[in-house]
């Protein structure tokens, strides 16, 4: 039952990421005043609202939590989420300015970019260490394990799925 669920989710991400810019191009080809940066903002909005979604009934699906522990879990899932969609929020900005000046990148913009990805990589990882006791008050140690393994699981093909999308420097 776990590997379909996770096949669904990586398919599902694996589409829609590489649908972005295609539509964004559809609209602002059929549109012309239509900003396509404001499309593809639209499109990468919805798109990390129905992942979020879907990670959730993943984790829902693999946890197979009582009623008592769905009650303690969920607020303080959900609570970590919004905490690490304000980061993500910063990475997909970060993506962004990346994507804005690839063709025209500097050394200095370079190791910037990589200097921000990689602080948002340790911020991630703080952020579960931060939650990982609230989740464990909650749940038996081997529920608060599996929800870290599934989450970790989950975020990795996100992340996997979102680095196949972006082009690697060029030096």
């Amino acid at each position: 039952m776990k590997k379909p669920l996770l096949a669904v989710f990586v398919l599902t991400g694996a589409v829609a990421f590489g649908h972005i810019p295609a539509r964004a191009q559809a609209a602002a080809s059929t549109n012309p005043s239509q900003n396509a940066q404001g499309s593809i903002d639209q499109d990468i909005d919805l798109l990390r609202k129905d992942i979020r979604s879907q990670k959730k009934q993943l984790i829902a699906a693999n946890m197979q939590l009582s009623d008592s522990e769905a009650q303690a879990f969920w607020p303080v899932y959900d609570q970590y989420t919004a905490d690490l969609v304000k980061l993500n929020n910063t990475k997909y900005e970060v993506i962004k300015e990346y994507a804005q000046s690839y063709s025209t990148m500097s050394d200095a913009q370079a190791d910037d970019w990589a200097k921000r990805i990689l602080k948002l990589d340790s911020d991630v990882a703080a952020l579960r260490m931060k939650y990982q006791p609230a989740f464990r008050k909650v749940l038996p140690a081997k529920k608060a394990a599996l929800y870290e393994q599934v989450e970790r699981t989950a975020q990795m093909l996100i992340d996997v799925q979102l680095a196949s999308q972006i082009p690697l420097v060029q030096p």
